[in-house]
Order: structure tokens, then C-alpha cells, then sequence
């Protein structure tokens, strides 16, 4: 399979989208603030991916964090260097499972985003909230994710699938006008 790397807040790679709908990405990325002026720290997810673990579960995964929507599961939640990794699958055997691979395809749709507690925070000296632990309740896939660098880096794909084409482009031209906001604002 090919893949192509754009730079992003993370990096993106596509790959032209399989029938099981497996994808990966990052939900919630360490040191940066957010819209809402918080930012995660290191360790955040721990204790509560502990719980988690304990329980034998993982957290659902929603449609835009309608808990009525859940999409499709995850095999793997966990906290690494740059933040809450994840990797799952949705469910095509769903209509709404099946809209969000189609949004994937396209690059319309690839926000990730956090449903959670705070249970431990501090300001930091820039007034941002510090996120310190977090009692992590779901994650959803957005349209405008609140830490634009939690994105799907990835979904699985089978070569020469004519949405490849497409979501390439879609990215490119999303990479593209990001760069060009960065160069008016220096």
C-alpha cells in the first residue's frame, strides 16, 4: 500500500480506505491549547485508562459526542509521548459507521475529540488551564475537534479505491491553505 505524508499539527497519512474501516490517530495531543484554553499534560490519561483497563472495557467511541451514536469501536487506547493514541474500527454495517468512512475518504471529517473530567488542574503561567488528570468518559470523531492537532492520522485502505484521489487532494489543499495562514501571520 502507499502512503503519503502532508504535514499537519501531526503528522497525516492516507491510505486509501479498506472495507474494515481500521483507522488510528491521536484523540487529545500533550502541549497544546485548545480553543477552550486548556491543555493536556503528560500523564493525564493515565489513572484513568487504568480504570478502564481494570473494567475489561475501552471508552465508546461516538458520532460528534452524541451518546445515542456510538460508531465503531476501539481495539487500542493508550497515553504515549505525544498524547492519547488510538486505533479502532468503525462500523460499516451501520449507516452512520458508513457516513463517516465516506467523510474520511473525502478529508471533509478527521477531528477527534475528548469527552471527559477534569479531576486535576493548575493555570499555567500563560493562563492556559492545565489539564493534569483527566477521568476519561468517551471520544468522538468532529468536525472541528477543540485541539485541532487531534486528527485521524491514518485509515486503512485498499489500493486504487477512487476516494484515494480525492482525499489526497482534499488534504493537500487543507495543508496548503494552513500554510499559507501560518506566512499571513508571521
Amino acid at each position: 500500500m502507499t502512503s503519503i505524508e502532508i504535514g499537519r499539527p501531526v503528522a497525516w497519512r492516507v491510505k486509501a480506505i479498506a472495507p474494515d474501516g481500521a483507522f488510528a490517530g491521536y484523540a487529545s495531543v500533550f502541549g497544546r491549547t485548545d480553543s477552550e484554553g486548556d491543555r493536556v499534560v503528560p500523564g493525564a490519561f493515565r489513572a484513568s485508562l487504568a480504570r478502564w483497563r481494570d473494567a475489561g472495557r475501552l471508552p465508546p467511541f461516538l458520532w460528534q459526542h452524541d451518546m445515542a451514536q456510538p460508531i465503531g469501536r476501539f481495539d487500542r487506547v493508550i497515553e504515549d509521548e505525544t498524547g492519547l493514541r488510538v486505533e479502532g474500527r468503525l462500523a460499516l454495517e451501520t449507516a452512520r459507521g458508513r457516513e463517516a468512512l465516506s467523510l474520511l475518504r473525502l478529508g471533509a471529517l478527521d477531528g477527534l475529540s475528548i469527552g471527559y473530567s477534569t479531576v486535576g488542574a493548575a493555570i499555567a503561567a500563560d493562563g492556559a488551564r492545565l489539564l493534569q488528570a483527566i477521568e476519561l468518559h468517551e471520544i468522538s470523531l468532529v468536525t472541528l475537534p477543540a485541539n485541532d492537532a487531534a486528527r485521524v492520522s491514518w485509515v486503512k485502505a485498499a489500493p486504487g479505491e477512487a476516494g484515494l484521489t480525492t482525499a489526497i487532494i482534499a488534504n493537500l489543499r487543507r495543508a496548503a491553505d494552513a500554510f499559507s495562514l501560518r506566512k499571513d501571520h508571521e
